[in-house]
């Protein structure tokens, strides 16, 4: 059976889905939740990126080039979305983990 998430489509394919350590750490402590987020990224929200990022990740959505957003969960925790450019991975990591 096929799930299918309720909301606009995908703007793009998101390749392979990969978590940092740190991520995955917290969500097997039951501690997050990313998908929400990366449901946002592949419907072309960024998130809090300045305005200058958000109209490079729209061009990129056209030119190929690689896509980033960034999402705050609290005041303690922020995440950082990369596509890669070839569209063939996506990671997840806390935004410090750059």
């Amino acid at each position: 059976m096929t799930v299918k998430a309720k909301g606009p489509p995908r703007l793009f394919d998101t390749g392979a889905l990969y978590f940092s350590d740190r991520i995955q750490q917290l969500m097997d402590e039951g501690r997050l939740d990313p998908l929400p987020f990366f449901l946002r990224h592949s419907r072309g929200d960024w998130g809090e990126v300045a305005d200058y990022q958000w109209h490079q990740n729209n061009a990129a959505l056209h030119s190929g080039s690689r896509l980033e957003s960034f999402f705050t969960v609290h005041r303690e925790l922020a995440l950082s979305i990369v596509t890669e450019a070839d569209r063939s991975a996506t990671l997840i990591r806390v935004s410090s983990e750059r």
